[in-house]
């Protein structure tokens, strides 16, 4: 009787590979099933992921977030579970992915097929799709995460207007789009003008030019301005706000594309109690992650998140990654990987 060969599967998946000199190359491969993670419980079919700074980071060698050649990126994903050895998720489970260093550390969402830890994944919250999940992504993810805490420190519509730098990237974007639905009037803080009707379509209330926050006259504060603060940027555009703060607001921190230091007085903190909270999605608990897929997934408008996303395939990844890290990415990017 013939002995049956054994059939593999092959994905397709974008591999990070370093040489001996130390040059990062990416490019999309098919590799046998195999070579995926077998450390999860759950295997995955994926459908779709997204593009954070991250991802360009990673795809780009910079940052020494991989630490392992060759890799696999893809902060998030989502899809369908192929096999379970964990009672939480069976075959046919739509499930997101983000989180706890997953494309970084580990093998990530850029591949058509992942292999997943049950404790990290998320079931896709009823009344949305694998596509919608990532459409938000890590980015809307923090947008709501940082609402919730800056609401948790007190910030209330009433309290007034809400800053948000950097409003043109994806948490900026989602988070001008939800603080608007939740009754916020919202400064909108770029560096690129033509965008201006993009973000007020989004809910902003009124533009401010980035060259206005980076223009500081020196004072250790300013007039009482912002109820809350959502900062994107980082390094002196925070400074800057931190000046305006009205008392007892708070910024929520999380993105340092102005940079990763600040020159700045501690005067607000004294006469103002003004807060500086920090976000950080990645280690966020699994029953708080689902908190906040719900809030996302009742809140965002699809029309709105559709309006501002677009959609590329996996072999497009690699020049968004780049023009991610300059800053020439406007709201979202979804990716089909089987595309």
């Amino acid at each position: 009787m013939p002995v049956l060969a054994k059939v593999t599967t092959m994905v397709k998946a974008i591999i990070v590979e370093q040489s001996e000199d130390r040059n990062v190359t990416a490019g999309v491969q098919e590799i046998d099933e195999t070579r995926l993670p077998d450390d999860g419980e759950v295997d995955i079919a994926v459908e779709y992921s997204t593009i954070n700074y991250k991802d360009g980071l990673c795809l780009n060698g910079l940052a020494g977030l991989v630490r392992s050649f060759p890799h696999v990126p893809g902060v998030d994903f989502a899809g369908e579970v192929l096999s379970s050895r964990d009672d939480r998720f069976k075959a046919g489970d739509k499930v997101i992915m983000s989180g706890f260093r997953s494309g970084e550390n580990r093998w990530g969402g850029y591949a058509t097929r992942a292999n997943g830890r049950a404790d990290w994944l998320v079931p896709v919250p009823d009344g949305m799709t694998t596509r919608e999940t990532q459409a938000l992504g890590t980015a809307g993810f923090t947008a709501m995460q940082s609402i919730l805490r800056l609401e948790e420190n007190g910030m209330t519509p009433e309290g007034g207007e809400v800053l948000v730098t950097g409003a043109g990237g994806g948490v900026g974007s989602i988070a001008t789009v939800l603080l608007a639905r939740r009754g916020y009037q919202v400064a909108a803080v770029t560096g690129r003008a033509e965008i201006a009707d993009y973000l007020t379509g989004l809910g902003a209330s009124r533009i401010v030019g980035r060259d206005e926050m980076l223009d500081d006259p020196g004072k250790p504060m300013e007039s009482s301005t912002w109820g809350g603060c959502i900062d994107c940027a980082g390094g002196q555009i925070l400074a800057r706000a931190l000046k305006q703060m009205k008392s007892g607001a708070a910024i929520a921190s999380l993105g340092n594309a102005a940079g990763s230091s600040m020159e700045a007085s501690i005067v607000p903190f004294l006469l103002r109690g003004v807060s500086i909270l920090g976000i950080d999605s990645v280690p966020v608990p699994v029953a708080k992650r689902k908190e906040i897929w719900a809030a996302l997934a009742a809140e965002m408008p699809r029309d709105v998140l559709e309006s501002l996303t677009e959609e590329i395939g996996l072999a497009d990844v690699i020049p968004y990654g780049q023009k991610i890290l300059d800053g020439k990415v406007r709201g979202r990017i979804v990716v089909d990987v089987n595309r």
